[in-house]
């Protein structure tokens, strides 16, 4: 399955609310210090991250593997990403706060470095291709520039995952340790199936999007997630206590439903129809393709649009 890359660290279980200014922040908990530093690493993925593979998929979608040759029938160029100063300096601000974690830290630096020097690169690439400058040289320079593309676009894409990697294993530890607690000390309420179905969904997302999709695991993860919804969906209706938003129940339903179709096309070897292919090539359309990854993605970050609105209504 063709990985996709606009990711899932926007929501609650990623971003946490900023210091504030003043008194009270002057001598940060543990708590707030982790949260500030982890909220400098997921700013620069959000921000930098979607855009930056944006522009290598925007490339190969008029350009072979091994570079362009000038005879190609529609030259699209690539993207340019956004300014990747402040990245640099919140990550090095970031990286003396407390907790200290060395692999994090360097993880961070490692993802600033290369995504800036990303962006002259496609800022260079992009004057080329937007100014048409290939047909006054024969390519020459769109050659050229190619393995430097793809070189920056590969030291990217590593430091970004070994960033979201360590990012995640942080929040994965914190999200089971809140339910922990919220069951200790409320027991089973509304806010822990929220948490549960978070928690469960997330895995869904990982197994379904792994490089090499593992059927039996992806099922797994999947009847685990039905039945953290079925339970959600049964407490709600139960009468006592806070409710769940029919909103959010509804968007969990709408993930299970495009979870199972996935996984239907990678069991079953469903192939995309040509029309499908020319909706996942697009881009912005790639959504509206049942069973897809973009789908899988769209599904899942509308559930956490609807978690960080507030679940429990």
């Amino acid at each position: 399955m063709k990985p996709y890359f606009a990711y899932v660290i926007a929501g609650a279980t990623y971003l946490f609310a900023p210091l504030v200014n003043g008194a009270a922040a002057q001598t940060p908990s543990p708590e707030q210090s982790l949260k500030e530093k982890l909220n400098a690493y997921v700013g620069c993925i959000n921000r930098l991250s979607e855009r930056s593979y944006d522009s290598r998929a925007r490339y190969f979608s008029w350009a072979d593997k091994s570079g362009p040759t000038g005879k190609e029938r529609i030259i699209y160029g690539t993207y340019t990403i956004y300014d990747t100063s402040d990245c640099r300096k919140n990550v090095e601000k970031a990286n003396v706060l407390e907790p200290r974690d060395a692999a994090l830290e360097a993880a961070a630096s490692a993802y600033a470095e290369a995504v800036s020097r990303l962006e002259p690169l496609l800022k260079e690439a992009d004057d080329y291709y937007s100014q048409q400058d290939y047909k006054d040289d024969k390519m020459a320079k769109g050659k050229a520039l190619h393995p430097r593309l793809v070189a920056a676009w590969d030291a990217f894409a590593s430091a970004d995952q070994k960033l979201r990697t360590g990012v995640e294993a942080i929040n994965d530890r914190r999200a089971l340790e809140r339910l922990a607690e919220i069951e200790r000390s409320e027991g089973k309420t509304a806010r822990y199936h929220v948490e549960a179905l978070m928690i469960q969904a997330k895995r869904v997302l990982r197994a379904e999007d792994a490089a090499k999709a593992d059927v039996a695991e992806i099922t797994q993860a999947l009847n685990e997630y039905e039945s953290v919804v079925k339970a959600a969906e049964q407490f709600s209706g139960s009468g006592g206590g806070a409710k769940i938003g029919s909103f959010f129940i509804g968007n969990a339903k709408s993930f299970l439903v495009t979870a199972k179709s996935l996984m239907r096309r990678i069991r079953d070897k469903v192939p995309y129809s040509s029309g499908d292919k020319m909706m996942l090539n697009s881009g912005s359309g790639a959504w509206m393709v049942e069973g897809s990854p973009a789908r899988l993605l769209r599904d899942y970050n509308q559930l956490v649009e609807s978690y960080n609105r507030g679940a429990n209504i």
